[in-house]
Protein backbone atom coordinates (compact mmCIF):
# COMPACT_ATOMS: atom_id res chain seq x y z
CA UNK A 1 0.00 0.00 0.00
CA UNK A 2 2.72 2.32 0.77
CA UNK A 3 4.32 1.59 -2.90
CA UNK A 4 0.74 2.27 -4.34
CA UNK A 5 0.54 5.99 -2.27
CA UNK A 6 4.13 6.78 -3.65
CA UNK A 7 3.27 5.96 -7.24
CA UNK A 8 0.02 7.96 -7.10
CA UNK A 9 1.97 11.00 -5.19
CA UNK A 10 4.27 11.08 -8.33
CA UNK A 11 1.70 10.78 -11.02
CA UNK A 12 -0.14 13.75 -9.29
CA UNK A 13 3.24 16.00 -9.50
CA UNK A 14 3.52 16.17 -13.07
CA UNK A 15 1.69 19.23 -13.39
CA UNK A 16 3.72 20.92 -11.34
CA UNK A 17 6.79 19.11 -13.02
CA UNK A 18 5.44 19.98 -16.55
CA UNK A 19 5.02 23.83 -15.55
CA UNK A 20 8.97 23.85 -14.33
CA UNK A 21 10.06 22.25 -17.79
CA UNK A 22 8.07 25.20 -19.58
CA UNK A 23 9.72 28.05 -17.48
CA UNK A 24 13.02 26.47 -18.21
CA UNK A 25 12.12 25.44 -21.92
CA UNK A 26 11.34 29.90 -22.26
CA UNK A 27 14.83 30.77 -20.56
CA UNK A 28 16.53 28.84 -22.97
CA UNK A 29 14.59 29.98 -26.17
CA UNK A 30 15.24 33.51 -25.17
CA UNK A 31 18.60 33.06 -24.18
CA UNK A 32 19.87 31.00 -27.28
CA UNK A 33 21.10 32.78 -30.37
CA UNK A 34 20.07 29.82 -32.11
CA UNK A 35 16.14 29.09 -33.18
CA UNK A 36 14.91 25.80 -31.93
CA UNK A 37 13.17 23.47 -34.59
CA UNK A 38 11.16 21.65 -31.34
CA UNK A 39 8.27 23.70 -30.01
CA UNK A 40 6.99 23.37 -26.33
CA UNK A 41 3.96 22.59 -27.67
CA UNK A 42 4.87 19.49 -29.02
CA UNK A 43 7.06 18.76 -25.59
CA UNK A 44 3.52 19.32 -23.51
CA UNK A 45 1.33 17.00 -25.76
CA UNK A 46 4.59 14.36 -25.43
CA UNK A 47 4.40 14.25 -21.67
CA UNK A 48 0.91 14.70 -21.51
CA UNK A 49 0.90 11.39 -23.61
CA UNK A 50 2.89 9.67 -21.37
CA UNK A 51 1.34 10.98 -17.86
CA UNK A 52 -2.52 9.51 -19.64
CA UNK A 53 -0.88 5.82 -19.99
CA UNK A 54 0.64 5.88 -17.18
CA UNK A 55 -2.31 6.85 -15.23
CA UNK A 56 -4.18 4.00 -17.13
CA UNK A 57 -1.66 1.44 -16.79
CA UNK A 58 -2.31 2.15 -12.88
CA UNK A 59 -5.80 1.85 -12.38
CA UNK A 60 -5.34 -1.58 -14.45
CA UNK A 61 -2.70 -2.43 -11.72
CA UNK A 62 -5.09 -1.43 -8.82
CA UNK A 63 -8.51 -2.80 -10.44
CA UNK A 64 -6.19 -6.49 -10.22
CA UNK A 65 -4.79 -5.91 -7.11
CA UNK A 66 -8.48 -5.38 -5.86
CA UNK A 67 -9.26 -8.72 -7.83
CA UNK A 68 -6.63 -10.64 -5.96
CA UNK A 69 -7.50 -9.57 -2.83
CA UNK A 70 -10.90 -10.58 -3.13
CA UNK A 71 -9.43 -14.02 -4.25
CA UNK A 72 -7.47 -14.68 -1.21
CA UNK A 73 -10.20 -13.41 0.92
CA UNK A 74 -12.36 -15.52 -0.59
CA UNK A 75 -10.55 -18.75 -0.29
CA UNK A 76 -9.73 -17.97 3.28
CA UNK A 77 -13.20 -17.94 4.02
CA UNK A 78 -13.61 -21.60 2.17
CA UNK A 79 -10.66 -23.31 3.78
CA UNK A 80 -12.02 -22.10 7.74
CA UNK A 81 -15.39 -23.26 6.45
CA UNK A 82 -14.01 -26.59 5.41
CA UNK A 83 -11.82 -27.25 8.27
CA UNK A 84 -14.71 -26.39 10.43
CA UNK A 85 -16.65 -28.88 8.42
CA UNK A 86 -13.77 -31.70 9.16
CA UNK A 87 -13.68 -31.24 12.93
CA UNK A 88 -17.60 -31.29 13.49
CA UNK A 89 -17.25 -34.41 11.49
CA UNK A 90 -14.26 -35.97 13.90
CA UNK A 91 -16.00 -34.86 17.04
CA UNK A 92 -19.36 -36.48 15.68
CA UNK A 93 -17.05 -39.55 15.01
CA UNK A 94 -16.09 -39.97 18.34
CA UNK A 95 -18.95 -39.53 20.11
CA UNK A 96 -20.73 -42.60 17.87
CA UNK A 97 -17.30 -44.49 18.83
CA UNK A 98 -17.61 -43.60 22.30
CA UNK A 99 -21.50 -44.55 22.24
CA UNK A 100 -20.54 -48.00 20.52
CA UNK A 101 -17.41 -49.10 23.13
CA UNK A 102 -19.85 -47.78 26.14
CA UNK A 103 -22.41 -50.05 24.50
CA UNK A 104 -19.70 -53.22 23.99
CA UNK A 105 -18.35 -52.76 27.54
CA UNK A 106 -21.89 -52.90 28.89
CA UNK A 107 -22.49 -55.75 27.38
CA UNK A 108 -19.24 -57.54 28.21
CA UNK A 109 -19.94 -56.39 32.06
CA UNK A 110 -23.71 -58.44 31.75
CA UNK A 111 -21.38 -61.03 29.94
CA UNK A 112 -19.45 -61.59 32.98
CA UNK A 113 -21.62 -60.79 35.79
CA UNK A 114 -23.99 -63.54 34.61
CA UNK A 115 -20.90 -65.90 34.78
CA UNK A 116 -19.73 -67.37 37.57
CA UNK A 117 -17.01 -65.60 40.24
CA UNK A 118 -14.25 -68.67 38.89
CA UNK A 119 -14.94 -68.70 35.44
CA UNK A 120 -14.28 -64.65 35.62
CA UNK A 121 -11.47 -64.73 37.55
CA UNK A 122 -9.91 -67.92 35.50
CA UNK A 123 -10.16 -66.08 32.53
CA UNK A 124 -8.81 -62.40 34.02
CA UNK A 125 -5.44 -64.36 35.67
CA UNK A 126 -4.84 -66.26 32.15
CA UNK A 127 -5.15 -63.72 29.73
CA UNK A 128 -8.46 -65.33 28.29
CA UNK A 129 -10.63 -62.16 28.89
CA UNK A 130 -11.48 -59.91 25.77
CA UNK A 131 -8.67 -57.35 24.74
CA UNK A 132 -11.67 -54.51 25.74
CA UNK A 133 -12.15 -55.51 29.29
CA UNK A 134 -8.74 -56.39 29.77
CA UNK A 135 -7.69 -52.65 28.60
CA UNK A 136 -10.46 -51.21 30.93
CA UNK A 137 -9.56 -52.92 33.78
CA UNK A 138 -5.73 -52.03 33.54
CA UNK A 139 -7.07 -48.08 33.01
CA UNK A 140 -9.42 -48.62 35.89
CA UNK A 141 -6.65 -49.98 38.23
CA UNK A 142 -4.52 -46.86 37.33
CA UNK A 143 -6.54 -44.44 38.33
CA UNK A 144 -7.05 -45.95 41.70
CA UNK A 145 -3.23 -46.20 42.70
CA UNK A 146 -1.85 -49.71 43.33
CA UNK A 147 -5.35 -50.92 44.41
CA UNK A 148 -7.18 -53.18 42.26
CA UNK A 149 -10.92 -51.99 41.58
CA UNK A 150 -13.61 -54.77 40.09
CA UNK A 151 -15.51 -53.92 37.32
CA UNK A 152 -18.46 -55.76 38.25
CA UNK A 153 -20.92 -54.64 40.69
CA UNK A 154 -21.04 -57.46 43.46
CA UNK A 155 -17.56 -56.82 44.27
CA UNK A 156 -17.19 -59.80 47.00
CA UNK A 157 -17.71 -62.42 43.77
CA UNK A 158 -14.22 -60.72 41.99
CA UNK A 159 -10.89 -61.95 42.81
CA UNK A 160 -7.65 -60.93 41.66
CA UNK A 161 -4.48 -63.63 42.05
CA UNK A 162 -1.76 -61.59 43.49
CA UNK A 163 1.46 -61.72 41.67
CA UNK A 164 4.28 -63.48 43.09
CA UNK A 165 5.94 -59.94 44.02
CA UNK A 166 2.97 -59.77 46.19
CA UNK A 167 2.83 -62.67 48.01
CA UNK A 168 6.91 -62.81 48.73
CA UNK A 169 6.16 -59.60 50.22
CA UNK A 170 3.16 -60.47 52.12
CA UNK A 171 5.57 -62.99 53.97
CA UNK A 172 8.29 -61.17 54.65
CA UNK A 173 10.45 -63.43 52.34
CA UNK A 174 14.02 -61.56 51.69
CA UNK A 175 15.79 -64.41 50.70
CA UNK A 176 12.84 -65.18 47.87
CA UNK A 177 12.49 -61.78 46.87
CA UNK A 178 16.18 -61.45 45.90
CA UNK A 179 15.95 -64.93 43.92
CA UNK A 180 12.82 -64.30 41.91
CA UNK A 181 14.36 -61.01 40.92
CA UNK A 182 17.73 -62.43 39.88
CA UNK A 183 15.92 -65.40 38.02
CA UNK A 184 13.42 -63.15 36.44
CA UNK A 185 16.10 -60.30 35.59
CA UNK A 186 15.63 -60.44 32.15
CA UNK A 187 12.06 -58.39 32.82
CA UNK A 188 13.65 -55.70 35.16
CA UNK A 189 12.44 -53.17 34.12
CA UNK A 190 8.33 -54.50 34.67
CA UNK A 191 9.55 -55.39 38.40
CA UNK A 192 11.17 -52.20 38.89
CA UNK A 193 7.35 -51.03 38.49
CA UNK A 194 5.69 -53.61 40.50
CA UNK A 195 7.76 -53.28 43.63
CA UNK A 196 7.07 -50.04 45.20
CA UNK A 197 3.34 -51.40 44.79
CA UNK A 198 4.73 -54.84 46.34
CA UNK A 199 6.33 -53.26 48.91
CA UNK A 200 3.17 -51.84 50.11
CA UNK A 201 1.51 -55.28 50.88
CA UNK A 202 4.52 -56.27 53.38
CA UNK A 203 3.63 -56.03 56.97
CA UNK A 204 6.82 -54.05 57.69
CA UNK A 205 8.14 -52.68 54.47
CA UNK A 206 11.33 -51.27 56.16
CA UNK A 207 12.33 -54.40 57.98
CA UNK A 208 11.53 -56.28 54.57
CA UNK A 209 14.10 -53.96 53.27
CA UNK A 210 16.46 -54.04 56.21
CA UNK A 211 16.72 -57.75 56.18
CA UNK A 212 17.61 -58.07 53.00
CA UNK A 213 20.71 -56.44 52.90
CA UNK A 214 22.33 -58.86 55.18
CA UNK A 215 24.22 -60.54 52.24
CA UNK A 216 25.45 -57.35 50.50
CA UNK A 217 29.46 -57.60 51.58
CA UNK A 218 28.95 -61.86 52.36
CA UNK A 219 32.29 -62.00 50.56
CA UNK A 220 34.23 -60.15 47.85
CA UNK A 221 34.80 -63.08 45.56
CA UNK A 222 36.42 -62.15 42.41
CA UNK A 223 36.77 -64.09 39.19
CA UNK A 224 39.54 -65.18 37.02
CA UNK A 225 39.85 -61.79 35.36
CA UNK A 226 39.69 -59.81 38.75
CA UNK A 227 36.89 -58.17 38.38
CA UNK A 228 33.78 -58.89 41.46
CA UNK A 229 31.59 -61.97 40.80
CA UNK A 230 28.74 -61.33 38.75
CA UNK A 231 26.23 -63.05 41.54
CA UNK A 232 27.38 -60.67 43.88
CA UNK A 233 26.68 -57.81 41.95
CA UNK A 234 23.46 -58.68 41.06
CA UNK A 235 22.68 -59.43 44.85
CA UNK A 236 24.05 -55.86 45.30
CA UNK A 237 22.00 -54.24 42.58
CA UNK A 238 18.52 -55.85 43.75
CA UNK A 239 19.43 -54.27 47.35
CA UNK A 240 19.82 -50.93 45.65
CA UNK A 241 16.83 -51.58 43.96
CA UNK A 242 14.43 -52.38 47.07
CA UNK A 243 16.18 -49.34 48.79
CA UNK A 244 15.00 -46.94 45.68
CA UNK A 245 11.68 -48.43 45.51
CA UNK A 246 10.74 -48.24 48.89
CA UNK A 247 12.24 -44.36 48.90
CA UNK A 248 9.92 -43.83 45.86
CA UNK A 249 6.84 -45.51 47.73
CA UNK A 250 7.50 -42.45 50.46
CA UNK A 251 7.78 -39.99 48.02
CA UNK A 252 4.64 -40.85 46.40
CA UNK A 253 2.57 -39.65 49.27
CA UNK A 254 1.51 -43.63 50.51
CA UNK A 255 2.66 -43.29 53.90
CA UNK A 256 0.19 -41.28 55.07
CA UNK A 257 -1.96 -44.49 54.39
CA UNK A 258 0.41 -46.81 55.77
CA UNK A 259 -0.54 -48.84 58.83
CA UNK A 260 1.13 -48.04 62.02
CA UNK A 261 2.98 -51.34 61.58
CA UNK A 262 4.32 -50.30 58.36
CA UNK A 263 5.92 -46.96 58.84
CA UNK A 264 9.66 -46.58 59.92
CA UNK A 265 9.95 -47.54 63.57
CA UNK A 266 12.68 -46.46 65.92
CA UNK A 267 13.72 -50.17 66.35
CA UNK A 268 14.43 -50.58 62.57
CA UNK A 269 15.69 -47.39 62.43
CA UNK A 270 18.63 -48.31 65.00
CA UNK A 271 18.74 -51.78 63.15
CA UNK A 272 19.74 -49.43 59.94
CA UNK A 273 22.32 -47.29 61.68
CA UNK A 274 24.04 -50.66 62.54
CA UNK A 275 24.35 -52.05 59.38
CA UNK A 276 25.10 -48.33 58.35
CA UNK A 277 28.27 -48.65 60.72
CA UNK A 278 29.61 -51.94 59.65
CA UNK A 279 29.52 -50.63 55.72
CA UNK A 280 31.01 -47.24 56.30
CA UNK A 281 34.85 -48.75 57.35
CA UNK A 282 34.88 -50.49 54.16
CA UNK A 283 34.56 -46.77 52.24
CA UNK A 284 36.61 -45.49 53.71
CA UNK A 285 39.61 -46.22 51.25
CA UNK A 286 37.63 -46.32 48.62
CA UNK A 287 39.46 -44.93 45.43
CA UNK A 288 37.06 -42.27 43.90
CA UNK A 289 39.38 -42.09 40.84
CA UNK A 290 39.25 -45.95 40.54
CA UNK A 291 35.68 -45.59 40.70
CA UNK A 292 35.01 -43.20 37.76
CA UNK A 293 31.87 -41.83 39.86
CA UNK A 294 29.81 -45.04 39.58
CA UNK A 295 30.81 -47.24 42.67
CA UNK A 296 27.83 -49.17 43.52
CA UNK A 297 28.81 -49.82 47.25
CA UNK A 298 28.66 -45.73 47.82
CA UNK A 299 25.72 -45.49 46.29
CA UNK A 300 23.95 -48.51 48.10
CA UNK A 301 25.50 -46.64 51.39
CA UNK A 302 23.68 -43.47 50.82
CA UNK A 303 21.22 -44.43 49.36
CA UNK A 304 20.65 -46.40 52.95
CA UNK A 305 20.81 -43.27 54.84
CA UNK A 306 18.19 -41.47 52.78
CA UNK A 307 15.65 -44.24 52.93
CA UNK A 308 16.09 -45.21 56.77
CA UNK A 309 16.65 -41.39 57.73
CA UNK A 310 19.71 -41.86 59.29
CA UNK A 311 21.87 -39.47 57.72
CA UNK A 312 22.12 -37.38 60.93
CA UNK A 313 24.13 -39.98 62.17
CA UNK A 314 26.90 -39.25 60.04
CA UNK A 315 29.40 -36.12 59.27
CA UNK A 316 28.05 -34.51 56.80
CA UNK A 317 31.82 -33.78 55.47
CA UNK A 318 32.22 -37.49 55.32
CA UNK A 319 29.12 -38.05 53.57
CA UNK A 320 30.45 -35.48 50.89
CA UNK A 321 33.72 -37.14 50.16
CA UNK A 322 31.35 -40.03 48.96
CA UNK A 323 29.70 -38.29 46.16
CA UNK A 324 32.44 -38.06 43.71
CA UNK A 325 32.29 -41.73 43.85
CA UNK A 326 28.70 -42.12 42.38
CA UNK A 327 28.65 -38.27 40.33
CA UNK A 328 28.33 -40.13 36.89
CA UNK A 329 24.93 -42.13 38.62
CA UNK A 330 21.41 -41.41 37.16
CA UNK A 331 20.24 -40.85 40.62
CA UNK A 332 22.94 -38.68 42.01
CA UNK A 333 21.28 -35.46 41.67
CA UNK A 334 18.06 -36.49 43.98
CA UNK A 335 20.26 -38.58 46.32
CA UNK A 336 21.82 -34.87 47.10
CA UNK A 337 19.18 -33.53 47.64
CA UNK A 338 17.62 -36.01 50.12
CA UNK A 339 20.56 -36.54 51.95
CA UNK A 340 20.41 -32.63 52.35
CA UNK A 341 23.56 -31.66 50.42
CA UNK A 342 22.50 -29.00 47.81
CA UNK A 343 24.07 -26.36 49.73
CA UNK A 344 27.09 -28.15 49.63
CA UNK A 345 27.15 -28.40 45.90
CA UNK A 346 29.51 -25.79 44.90
CA UNK A 347 32.63 -27.21 47.33
CA UNK A 348 31.82 -30.87 45.72
CA UNK A 349 31.54 -29.39 42.35
CA UNK A 350 35.31 -27.82 42.66
CA UNK A 351 36.02 -31.36 44.09
CA UNK A 352 35.60 -32.19 40.83
CA UNK A 353 37.02 -29.35 39.03
CA UNK A 354 40.09 -29.88 40.43
CA UNK A 355 39.96 -33.54 39.39
CA UNK A 356 39.45 -33.13 35.96
CA UNK A 357 36.05 -34.07 35.83
CA UNK A 358 34.54 -31.27 33.64
CA UNK A 359 31.37 -32.99 32.28
CA UNK A 360 30.11 -34.30 35.67
CA UNK A 361 30.96 -30.23 36.72
CA UNK A 362 28.47 -29.15 33.89
CA UNK A 363 25.99 -31.58 34.95
CA UNK A 364 25.68 -31.06 38.25
CA UNK A 365 25.59 -27.03 37.68
CA UNK A 366 22.67 -27.46 35.65
CA UNK A 367 20.80 -29.93 38.23
CA UNK A 368 21.81 -27.27 41.15
CA UNK A 369 21.41 -23.90 38.81
CA UNK A 370 25.19 -23.01 39.49
CA UNK A 371 25.39 -22.36 35.68
CA UNK A 372 26.36 -18.76 36.62
CA UNK A 373 29.28 -19.52 38.85
CA UNK A 374 30.69 -22.62 36.41
CA UNK A 375 29.93 -21.64 32.99
CA UNK A 376 29.39 -24.85 30.93
CA UNK A 377 31.01 -24.30 27.65
CA UNK A 378 34.10 -23.08 29.15
CA UNK A 379 34.12 -25.92 31.21
CA UNK A 380 34.06 -28.45 27.99
CA UNK A 381 36.72 -26.96 25.85
CA UNK A 382 38.93 -27.03 28.76
CA UNK A 383 38.21 -30.89 29.10
CA UNK A 384 38.60 -31.57 25.50
CA UNK A 385 42.18 -29.28 25.60
CA UNK A 386 42.89 -31.55 28.95
CA UNK A 387 42.44 -34.76 26.42
CA UNK A 388 43.92 -33.64 24.06
CA UNK A 389 47.65 -33.09 25.93
CA UNK A 390 50.24 -34.89 24.62
CA UNK A 391 52.47 -36.91 27.56
CA UNK A 392 55.80 -35.58 28.00
CA UNK A 393 58.45 -37.48 26.22
CA UNK A 394 60.89 -37.28 24.14
CA UNK A 395 60.09 -36.36 20.39
CA UNK A 396 59.14 -39.56 18.30
CA UNK A 397 59.87 -41.68 21.52
CA UNK A 398 56.16 -42.19 21.79
CA UNK A 399 55.23 -45.92 21.24
CA UNK A 400 52.50 -46.93 19.02
CA UNK A 401 50.54 -47.71 22.23
CA UNK A 402 50.63 -44.77 23.90
CA UNK A 403 49.84 -43.02 20.68
CA UNK A 404 46.61 -45.53 20.18
CA UNK A 405 45.53 -44.72 24.01
CA UNK A 406 45.60 -41.18 23.52
CA UNK A 407 43.26 -41.00 20.61
CA UNK A 408 41.03 -43.10 22.62
CA UNK A 409 41.10 -41.06 25.30
CA UNK A 410 40.30 -37.82 22.50
CA UNK A 411 37.87 -40.01 21.31
CA UNK A 412 36.06 -40.66 24.37
CA UNK A 413 36.47 -37.35 25.77
CA UNK A 414 34.76 -36.02 22.16
CA UNK A 415 31.48 -38.21 22.43
CA UNK A 416 30.72 -37.25 26.11
CA UNK A 417 31.22 -33.54 25.26
CA UNK A 418 28.98 -34.10 22.40
CA UNK A 419 26.34 -35.92 24.62
CA UNK A 420 26.26 -32.94 27.33
CA UNK A 421 26.10 -30.46 24.70
CA UNK A 422 23.01 -32.07 23.57
CA UNK A 423 21.65 -32.85 26.64
CA UNK A 424 21.22 -29.10 27.97
CA UNK A 425 20.86 -27.57 24.35
CA UNK A 426 23.97 -25.85 23.70
CA UNK A 427 24.50 -26.39 20.24
CA UNK A 428 24.12 -22.56 19.82
CA UNK A 429 26.80 -21.70 21.88
CA UNK A 430 29.32 -24.71 21.33
CA UNK A 431 28.37 -26.22 17.55
CA UNK A 432 28.84 -29.86 17.34
CA UNK A 433 29.62 -30.25 13.56
CA UNK A 434 33.37 -29.71 14.34
CA UNK A 435 33.63 -32.34 17.53
CA UNK A 436 31.75 -34.99 14.81
CA UNK A 437 34.85 -33.92 12.13
CA UNK A 438 37.23 -35.01 14.64
CA UNK A 439 35.70 -37.92 16.06
CA UNK A 440 35.69 -39.20 11.96
CA UNK A 441 39.32 -38.26 11.22
CA UNK A 442 39.93 -40.83 14.80
CA UNK A 443 38.25 -43.29 13.52
CA UNK A 444 39.27 -43.31 10.13
CA UNK A 445 43.08 -42.82 11.73
CA UNK A 446 42.07 -46.03 13.83
CA UNK A 447 40.62 -48.30 11.12
CA UNK A 448 43.81 -47.29 8.99
CA UNK A 449 46.29 -48.45 11.62
CA UNK A 450 43.93 -51.75 11.96
CA UNK A 451 44.20 -52.20 8.43
CA UNK A 452 48.06 -51.56 8.21
CA UNK A 453 48.77 -53.90 11.46
CA UNK A 454 46.88 -56.75 9.64
CA UNK A 455 48.55 -56.17 6.72
CA UNK A 456 51.89 -56.12 8.34
CA UNK A 457 51.62 -59.60 9.80
CA UNK A 458 53.71 -62.33 7.84
CA UNK A 459 51.60 -64.42 5.43
CA UNK A 460 52.14 -68.48 5.63
CA UNK A 461 54.66 -69.18 2.18
CA UNK A 462 53.16 -71.20 -0.72
CA UNK A 463 55.19 -73.43 -2.61
CA UNK A 464 54.84 -72.86 -6.48
CA UNK A 465 55.86 -75.90 -8.55
CA UNK A 466 58.30 -75.96 -11.49
CA UNK A 467 56.63 -75.20 -14.43
CA UNK A 468 52.97 -73.94 -14.53
CA UNK A 469 51.79 -76.38 -11.61
CA UNK A 470 51.35 -75.21 -8.25
CA UNK A 471 50.96 -77.11 -4.73
CA UNK A 472 47.72 -76.64 -2.95
CA UNK A 473 48.17 -73.98 -0.47
CA UNK A 474 48.59 -75.66 3.16
CA UNK A 475 46.05 -73.59 5.49
CA UNK A 476 47.43 -75.48 8.62
CA UNK A 477 50.92 -73.02 8.40
CA UNK A 478 52.20 -72.81 12.16
CA UNK A 479 53.53 -69.50 13.29
CA UNK A 480 57.14 -68.19 12.05
CA UNK A 481 59.00 -69.96 14.99
CA UNK A 482 58.73 -73.24 12.83
CA UNK A 483 61.78 -71.91 10.54
CA UNK A 484 64.47 -73.14 12.10
CA UNK A 485 67.25 -71.39 9.74
CA UNK A 486 66.79 -74.47 6.61
CA UNK A 487 69.75 -75.18 4.28
CA UNK A 488 69.90 -73.34 1.51
CA UNK A 489 69.99 -76.51 -0.85
CA UNK A 490 66.88 -77.71 0.29
CA UNK A 491 63.40 -76.20 -0.08
CA UNK A 492 61.86 -77.01 3.13
CA UNK A 493 63.09 -78.81 6.59
CA UNK A 494 62.00 -82.12 6.73
CA UNK A 495 60.16 -82.69 9.93
CA UNK A 496 56.99 -81.43 8.22
CA UNK A 497 55.26 -83.28 5.18
CA UNK A 498 53.78 -80.78 2.72
CA UNK A 499 51.22 -81.52 -0.14
CA UNK A 500 52.46 -81.30 -3.43
CA UNK A 501 51.43 -81.74 -6.75
CA UNK A 502 51.03 -84.97 -8.27
CA UNK A 503 53.97 -86.86 -10.03
CA UNK A 504 54.86 -85.22 -13.35
CA UNK A 505 58.45 -85.79 -15.88
CA UNK A 506 58.31 -82.44 -17.21
CA UNK A 507 61.00 -81.02 -19.29
CA UNK A 508 64.61 -79.94 -18.23
CA UNK A 509 64.09 -76.43 -17.68
CA UNK A 510 66.37 -73.58 -20.05
CA UNK A 511 69.49 -72.42 -18.72
CA UNK A 512 69.30 -75.54 -15.58
CA UNK A 513 72.70 -76.96 -16.73
CA UNK A 514 73.86 -78.99 -13.40
CA UNK A 515 70.34 -81.10 -14.14
CA UNK A 516 70.24 -81.77 -17.75
CA UNK A 517 72.59 -84.84 -17.10
CA UNK A 518 69.99 -86.48 -15.02
CA UNK A 519 67.43 -88.72 -16.62
CA UNK A 520 64.10 -87.62 -15.85
CA UNK A 521 63.32 -90.90 -14.21
CA UNK A 522 66.36 -90.10 -11.61
CA UNK A 523 65.21 -86.36 -11.01
CA UNK A 524 61.47 -86.93 -9.45
CA UNK A 525 62.87 -87.75 -5.85
CA UNK A 526 65.43 -87.13 -3.32
CA UNK A 527 66.84 -90.34 -1.58
CA UNK A 528 64.79 -89.18 1.85
CA UNK A 529 61.88 -90.18 -0.62
CA UNK A 530 60.81 -86.09 -1.16
CA UNK A 531 59.92 -85.03 -4.53
CA UNK A 532 62.15 -83.02 -6.31
CA UNK A 533 60.88 -79.57 -6.60
CA UNK A 534 62.21 -76.49 -8.30
CA UNK A 535 60.59 -72.75 -7.79
CA UNK A 536 62.24 -69.28 -7.19
CA UNK A 537 62.10 -67.27 -4.07
CA UNK A 538 59.12 -67.64 -1.78
CA UNK A 539 55.86 -65.15 -2.94
CA UNK A 540 54.90 -63.38 -0.41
Amino acid sequence: MADTRSVVTLIDSTTSKLQQLQQAFSELESHSAISLNLKWKELEEHFHGLEKSLKKRFDELEDQEKKYVTKVTEAQEMLEKQEAAVVSKELASLERLQEQRDAVLSALFVKYRTSSPELVAAGVSNGMADPILRENLDDTAAKSGSEYVCPIEDENTCTKPPSELIKLCEEMDAEGLHKFISDNRKNLSSIREEIPVALRSAPSPFSLVLDSLKGFYAGEVLGLNGKKDGSLLGLRRTCLMLMESLEQLLANGVPDSLSDEQILTPDTKEKAKVVAKEWKPKLDHLDTEASSGNSLEAHAFLQLLATFDIVSEFDQDEICKLIPAVTRRRQTVELCRSLGLSHKMPGLIEVLLNSGRQVEVVNLAYAFKLTEQFAPVPLLKSYLKEAKKVPQVKAGSMSPGAQNEMNERELSALKAVIKCIEEHKLEDQYPVDPLQNRILQLEKAKADKRRAAEAARPQSKRPRASGSLYAPRVTSMPDKSFYHAPPERYLYPYDRQYVYAAEAHHPPLVNSAPYTTISPTHTTYYGNGYQVQYQTAYLH
